[in-house]
């Protein structure tokens, strides 16, 4: 497919690996209750908001938290992860972004995620695991790949950076809060970042969930000035379908300065005296 990096698995890889000690597959699902219903055999949960968000603060968690769930879920550093999810993995993506903020080396993504798995009628199961517990040291945070409020304000409109707004064409107009459903998670104001290109996020994606080729994703970006040599920055509404457009971009097309604002919409559009434009 022309990608950057290794960092896909097929469904056919994971089946082979299913009993390979050095590899840990982990669930990251957008609704979290899926993994009781039935997940991959063998496969441990990641809860995007309970183990990957401080509970108090919005903000991820803390180093030594991070630790401590990693070697609880029997992930060492050299361990290999491999990450899928539901809703074409947007979580699986976040999770993926917020592995690379504490350094762990060897992530992966199923492409096509939980569904290409049931699709294929490979097996799901309800037994929890019993990963054997590891002791897991995470570097300091990587803040190369994470964007903030005062960055992306200093940043609008300066040459050599591209802003990429991964929600629907409707949030990017302004004409929804939020997409149906997450009226809960919106803002105080509709609109967009000015600047900011629209590309939504499933414009990525094969209507199987697969990522398209290299090929199709950089006429895809380069179309609208989303070149590599530019400083890139995602946002969506709270992070993660733009942490899949930064694992496009950063891992798949090998774009060295990519960062997810994962602040996004639910802090911009609350911001006082901040640019919008509809």
């Amino acid at each position: 497919m022309g990608y950057a990096k290794d960092v896909l698995v097929s469904t056919d890889w994971v089946a082979e690996h299913l009993s390979d000690e050095s590899v840990v597959v982990a669930e990251v699902d957008e609704n979290p209750d899926l993994y009781e219903e039935g997940h991959i055999p063998g496969a441990v949960k990641l809860h995007w908001k309970e183990d990957l968000q401080d509970p108090i603060e919005r903000d991820i968690v803390q180093k030594d938290v991070f630790e401590r769930l990693l070697g609880e879920r029997g992930i060492g550093n050299d361990t290999t992860v491999v990450l899928y999810g539901d809703k074409n993995n947007w979580f699986a993506a976040y999770a993926y972004w917020y592995l690379k903020i504490y350094g762990h080396e060897d992530v992966r993504i199923l492409d096509g995620g939980r569904q290409k798995w049931i699709d294929e009628g490979r097996e799901l199961t309800t037994e929890p695991p019993s990963p054997q517990p590891k002791t897991y040291t995470a570097k300091e945070r990587d803040e190369s790949i994470r964007a903030y409020r005062d960055q992306v304000l200093q940043w609008i409109g300066e040459d050599g950076r591209a802003l990429v707004d991964v929600r629907s064409p409707q949030e990017y107009a302004g004409e929804l809060m939020a997409p149906p459903g997450y009226e809960q998670e919106g803002a105080s104001r509709t609109g967009h970042i000015p600047t900011a290109q629209s590309i939504p996020w499933a414009q990525a994606v094969r209507d199987d969930g697969t990522f398209k080729s290299a090929d199709e994703l950089r006429e895809l970006y380069g179309s609208k000035g989303v070149t590599p040599d530019k400083e890139v920055t995602a946002y969506c509404r709270i992070g993660e379908r733009s942490a899949h457009t930064w694992f496009v971009l950063h891992e798949l097309l090998g774009y060295e300065r990519v960062r997810n604002y994962d602040g996004s919409w639910t802090e911009w559009g609350n911001l006082v005296d901040v640019p919008i434009e509809r």
